[in-house]
Parts: structure tokens; C-alpha cells; sequence
């Protein structure tokens, strides 16, 4: 069996949650992961602009030698996969809106689904076509969420203050009458935006027990495992696989800010500066 990594990249840090769960369910496998931090939002790029930083992403990690391709970035995941299926097409390549929308299909009782992502992944309704795509009779609301994402990148993932900017965004949906072009209130919530699970207590604590989170994060682990045994590359050897870390800004804040999101601590010597 290959011991080749697996190779994820991310406009920051955010992937790292997907980073979290692929080591929770493949320990055994070697991880590279990039976080293009000096190019990051993402998410306020033109498609055009977004494409290209993912392609250039992806072949630094191809150079690298990676035997798969993890876009660990629902903005680039919208946008991006198709045209990295055609400049890698020896390796397999996995986005993470696909494996949410399909979570998110299973999950639903009344038919009726929330996306919370950035603004250009609501923009770019990736969701919305990977939902319909499944279940053309759900009803799919995009709720762009954008300080989620200053929020967790800072740390701060709850209490009352964090709690009180998720009802704000929420509340319209969960907790006010609705209007009457809206048939059903949603029961499933798909954080569509890698940076997201980091509040997800506080999206609970705001929307009640009774609402379905979807994780995109675990969602596509457990699709990595799936591909990973039907292609044959799966690592089977016991011991522990390495993680390795890229960035293309500050080293140090990219520890800092990645150990919050990957819950373990990232030493500065395990991160590489480059350049794209």
C-alpha cells in the first residue's frame, strides 16, 4: 500500500477541521495540509480569481506528491472542483459541499434545509444544486453568515456575545413567525463554511435540540475513507501517520490559530512557509 499523503488545502485554517476529523477517522494516513493564509478570505474572490488560487494550491501539493486532493474550503469547493478534476486527473479530488448536501438530504425530516456559508458560497448556490440534485422536493434556504468567520478565526466561539450574533442571523428562521412564502421551518442546518463547526455549541444553544447539524467536516472524512478503500490507497499500516503543515503567511499566527481549529497544538517548526 501507498504511504503517499493525503493533501488538503484551505484559503487559511478553517480546513483544519477537516484536518481534525480525517485524523480522527484515518489515523494511520500521512496529511499534508496548505493554508493559503496570505490570500485568504477566499470567499470575497471573483470565481475567476478563486479557481485560480485553488489550482495553484492544489499543484504545490501535487509537487509535493499527494495520492488525493481534499478541497478543505467550501468556497473553493463551489467553484473550483470541476476544473481541478481536469489539471489533476490522475488523482482523485473531493470537495466538501457534496458529502454535506448529502448529510444534509439524509438528515431532514420535514424537507426543509438552511445552508450557512460565506457569502460566495450562498452566491454561487453549490449547495442548492448538490441538495436538488438528491431531493428536487426539499426546500433549501442559503443564509449567508459572514462574522462567523472573523469570530472563530479570533477564537471566540461562544457565550453571550457570540450566542447573540447567531440569533441575529438565525432568529428570522427559528424563532419569528414565518411568512407565507416559506412552507416549513427548516430542521436540519448544514454548516457549509470549514471555520463554522468551531461555533457550532452556540448555534445549538441558539436553534434548540431538535434541529439536525450537518458537519461538513465529518461528513467528508468519512467520504475520504469511502474513496481512499475503493481506490485501493488506503493505509494500512498501524502506526500513526505523520501531519505536515504549509502556509503562505505569518508561521506563527497560523500555529496559533490552527491549534484552536485542529483542538491539539501546532508547534512552529512543523509549518512551512512558501510561496505560491
Amino acid at each position: 500500500m501507498t504511504s503517499l499523503p493525503i493533501g488538503l488545502f484551505d484559503s487559511g485554517v478553517g480546513g483544519l477541521t477537516v484536518l481534525k476529523a480525517l485524523r480522527s477517522s484515518l489515523p494511520c494516513e500521512e496529511i499534508l495540509y496548505l493554508g493559503d493564509t496570505a490570500r485568504l478570505p477566499y470567499g470575497t474572490k471573483s470565481q475567476e480569481t478563486i479557481v485560480r488560487y485553488a489550482v495553484q494550491a492544489a499543484g504545490k501539493l501535487v509537487e509535493r506528491g499527494v495520492k488525493m486532493l481534499v478541497i478543505a474550503c467550501n468556497t473553493a469547493s463551489s467553484v473550483a472542483i470541476e476544473p481541478l478534476q481536469r489539471a489533476f486527473p490522475d488523482i482523485p479530488v473531493l470537495g466538501v459541499v457534496k458529502p454535506g448536501a448529502t448529510a444534509s438530504c439524509a438528515a431532514t425530516n420535514n424537507g426543509s434545509i438552511v445552508v450557512l456559508a460565506t457569502e460566495s458560497t450562498i452566491r454561487g448556490n453549490a449547495y442548492q444544486r448538490e441538495i436538488f440534485a438528491l431531493r428536487p422536493d426539499v426546500q433549501v434556504t442559503g443564509l449567508p453568515c459572514p462574522l462567523f468567520v472573523p469570530l472563530a478565526e479570533e477564537g471566540w466561539t461562544d457565550g453571550e456575545l457570540v450566542e447573540g450574533i447567531v440569533a441575529r442571523y438565525l432568529d428570522p428562521l427559528f424563532a419569528s413567525p414565518l411568512d407565507a412564502a416559506q412552507q416549513k421551518a427548516p430542521d436540519t442546518i448544514v454548516l457549509g463554511c470549514t471555520h463554522f463547526p468551531l461555533l457550532a455549541s452556540s448555534i445549538r444553544n441558539v436553534v434548540g435540540d431538535r434541529i439536525h447539524i450537518v458537519d461538513s467536516a465529518e461528513t467528508t472524512a468519512q467520504e475520504v475513507k469511502k474513496l481512499l478503500t475503493v481506490r485501493g490507497l488506503l493505509h494500512t499500516e498501524t502506526s500513526c501517520g505523520r501531519t505536515r503543515f504549509l502556509t503562505t503567511d505569518d508561521i506563527s499566527r497560523f500555529a496559533r490559530t490552527g491549534s484552536w481549529f485542529l483542538g491539539l497544538p501546532i508547534e512552529v517548526d512543523d509549518v512551512e512557509l512558501i510561496d505560491l
